[in-house]
């Protein structure tokens, strides 16, 4: 195992140093000027001259991209915001909490929502209980998610005044209603995964067989079916917290929450190249680090997986000993 998330984090490298070389070509080439951004349109030619000479933005590619590198590898630095003047890094951190937060509190709602659900629809096949969660499924996940947002937002706050309409405020408010949208779709997909997951395994030959025996019905739906079907449902939760991660900018920027998305949009707006590079790179460790755990969790939810991570990783099992001959 430990030999597997250790050749797992060796191929992370590879993948974050493409991440930084495509978002730097991305940002370098693509039309517009930092400088101009910073200094508004009244500036004068040889004040945006004298700025960039100021950022190195008149060295060529390779010299900016190299001194970029060198102060990531050496100094653990993404570098200096060109609006703000701080360490791109502090930033981060400072706003990455909120986001963060924000992504828990829905992937636990939309557990506690999602799998229940599942796992009634499916015990209760073509009942009026399976007929409604599949349709309440189905609208969830074809309804836009930032139109839906926003009669969320209109009803749990306008209407009935239970929540925020935007903004973060603390513990008493961790649960604004701008996340709800979320909910409603990551809750939606992970019910349709739990029960046609379910679905199937229900019908298995041990399912069959301990009821036969006589064993109480929740105790063959919890132990013996929602326990075998752990592996999709933690691959759906863990690419539903990606998804999270991502979707931030939309939530956090249409329902003015000062996350890191709301940052990474903002500085889009004024060509911050340096917060830009680093909060791409960052959302991607991140996203790389749950993939990671949602490989390991798959060991300890079905224990013959272990075995797979011991044969990547490079693990010899032991040979039965050969019978010598007479």
């Amino acid at each position: 195992m430990y030999k597997y998330i250790a050749k797992r984090l060796l191929m992370m490298i590879p993948v974050l140093l493409g991440i930084t070389v495509l978002v730097f070509l991305m940002l370098h080439l693509t039309p517009g000027d930092p400088a101009r951004s910073m200094l508004g349109d009244t500036a004068s030619p040889e004040e945006i001259a004298e700025l960039r000479e100021e950022l190195g933005l008149n060295d060529n590619l390779v010299v900016q991209y190299g001194r970029y590198m060198k102060n990531l590898i050496f100094h653990g630095s993404l570098g200096t915001s060109y609006v703000s003047g701080r360490e791109v890094m502090s930033e981060i951190l400072n706003r990455f909490p909120t986001t963060i937060l924000l992504a828990l509190c829905g992937i636990v709602v939309t557990v506690l929502i999602g799998v229940p659900t599942g796992i009634i629809a499916a015990v209760k096949q073509n009942s009026w209980m399976d007929k409604a969660a599949t349709f309440i499924g189905l609208f969830g996940v074809s309804m836009p998610a930032f139109w839906l947002g926003l009669l969320l937002a209109q009803f749990f706050s306008l209407k009935l005044g239970w929540l925020p309409a935007t903004g973060f405020y603390g513990p008493k408010y961790w649960y604004p209603s701008g996340l709800l949208r979320w909910d409603v779709n990551t809750s939606a997909m992970v019910m349709r995964m739990t029960r046609s997951t379910m679905l199937e395994i229900i019908r298995q030959d041990y399912i069959r067989t301990a009821r036969a025996k006589g064993v109480k019905e929740k105790t063959v739906v919890i132990h013996h079916a929602l326990s075998n079907c752990l592996i999709p449902l933690i691959t759906v939760i863990g690419l539903q917290i990606g998804s999270q991660l991502g979707g931030a900018m939309v939530t956090e920027t249409i329902f003015s929450i000062p996350g890191l998305g709301k940052y990474l949009v903002d500085s889009i707006s004024s060509r911050d190249y340096p917060v830009i590079q680093g909060g791409v790179l960052f959302t991607a460790i991140v996203f790389s680090v749950v993939n990671l755990l949602v490989d390991i969790l798959y060991a300890y939810a079905d224990p013959r997986i272990k075995t797979q991570y011991a044969k990547a990783g490079g693990r010899k099992r032991n040979r039965p000993l050969e019978r010598k001959e007479a």
